[in-house]
């Protein structure tokens, strides 16, 4: 499997980095994991046809998450229309926000836009599921109160393990502690726990960039594509 690390910044763009994207390329899978608002346009600057993506897995509905479906969807239904549908799965309320968010960025007061062709799936936390041949398994993490965002663990044709083979995990500070997002310090003080064969630091603030020369893990950059 290869990882396209489409965008890996922040909702406020730290370091000029595209909104959350990751685009998974295994065998005959093509799917996302999160669909920022940059997500179309940097699919199609690495080479990719929209038509070609398989389905879209969302870890939760924050905008820089989630924002870019509406030009996935603009895109099926005027400039590349798909085969089959686009399987999108994300935690509750990920069909009426994401209808609702089509809506209100092209659609009409006076005569509702329909999607193209779409099938949604609700991914329950600590419930595993298969969707187009790819098993994932979600769970809650602390970055919401009252909505859940997930943690994603993929399995395509039984790749990963108890070490799993690539942790992908969000460092949005060096060592301020917030109860809804991951420090440097944080992932430091537990790495050994993490058992996970290689880890990468993703949606980096502007405190962790100005840092990145004092890192002693992997960070992701846009463009970049990892082996798995």
């Amino acid at each position: 499997m290869k990882l396209h690390i489409l965008g890996c910044g922040d909702a406020f763009g730290s370091g000029g980095r595209n909104n959350s994207g990751y685009l998974v390329e295994a065998e005959d899978r093509l799917f996302l994991l999160d669909c920022g608002p940059t997500t179309l346009v940097a699919m199609k600057r690495a080479g990719f046809d929209p038509r070609a993506l398989d389905s879209v897995f969302l870890s939760h509905l924050h905008g820089d998450h989630f924002g870019g479906l509406p030009f996935f969807f603009l895109d099926a239904l005027y400039a590349n229309p798909r085969a089959e549908p686009l399987v999108v799965a994300g935690p509750p309320g990920t069909e009426e926000r994401s209808r609702a968010l089509f809506q209100l960025m092209f659609g009409d007061p006076a005569e509702p836009r329909e999607l193209p062709p779409t099938r949604f799936r609700l991914l329950e936390p600590d419930r595993e599921a298969g969707i187009e041949g790819i098993e994932v398994f979600p769970f809650r993490v602390p970055h919401q109160v009252r909505e859940i965002s997930l943690g994603l663990k993929i399995r395509f044709q039984g790749v990963h393990s108890e070490g799993v083979d690539l942790f992908l995990c969000e460092c949005c500070f060096f060592d301020r502690d917030a109860p809804n997002h991951m420090s440097y310090r944080q992932i430091v003080e537990n790495r050994i726990r993490l058992g996970c064969k290689r880890l990468i630091l993703t949606h980096l603030g502007e405190e962790m960039l100005a840092r990145s020369g004092e890192l002693d893990v992997e960070i992701a950059e846009d463009g970049m594509v990892v082996e798995i």
